[in-house]
């Protein structure tokens, strides 16, 4: 075995004891508050465009995987175990299917949770069924208008697979719209205006 190969091997082995980033004592806590646990994302979900607005979004943004590698501060992915096991119990019947996932920013002396609602597996239609099994009849009206709006955006091109719901600091929910906070505070461009049906790069 070569002397560079032994270097190479004993150089992954200490990175793979000793990781780069280790979680801070108040991402641990709200881990544990929250009964959180890693989750590694579907594809669909991670490469596809997402709202920050259930019920009245006027914006696309674009891929969340752009999103999390955007993240100034180790980002990783989190599932409530209920919801692990939620899904576990599902996976292998058809229908629509939606559940929650949490994108932990973890920064010196700030946690941040960006709260995403994944319905990749939910096509136009059926993202207005999901709404329906909890809303009943008022589904329809809070959500017809909006539902109308994203088939459109798909026909243009700009498909959205989910939604960032809450974002929580520390603990605690912003009193701002997830929209106005991605685009006041992160000064994030939207790739596609929902109201003038248009690419926002015109």
């Amino acid at each position: 075995m070569s002397r560079i190969f032994i270097i190479f091997l004993t150089v992954c082995a200490i990175f793979t004891a000793c990781p780069v980033w280790a979680a801070s004592e108040g991402a641990l806590k709200l881990r544990s508050l929250n009964d959180l646990s890693e989750f590694t994302p579907p594809e669909a979900f991670v490469n596809g465009n997402f709202v920050a607005d259930e019920s009245d979004p006027h914006y696309v943004f674009g891929k969340i995987k752009d999103f999390w590698k955007a993240r100034s501060c180790p980002a990783g992915w989190f599932i409530e175990n209920g919801e692990k096991s939620r899904i576990k119990s599902q996976q292998n019947l058809s229908g629509p299917l939606e559940y929650t996932l949490y994108l932990e920013e973890d920064c010196p002396g700030k946690v941040t949770y960006y709260v995403f609602i994944d319905h990749s597996r939910s096509n136009s239609a059926q993202w207005m069924e999901w709404r329906k099994l909890f809303h009943k009849s008022k589904a329809e009206e809070e959500y017809g208008a909006t539902g109308s709006l994203l088939e459109r955006s798909a026909a243009k091109g700009f498909p959205v697979d989910a939604e960032l719901r809450f974002i929580e600091v520390g603990g605690d929910l912003i009193s701002k719209k997830p929209e106005n906070f991605l685009i006041d505070d992160l000064k994030m461009t939207p790739i596609y205006d929902l109201r003038k049906v248009e690419n926002t790069d015109r």
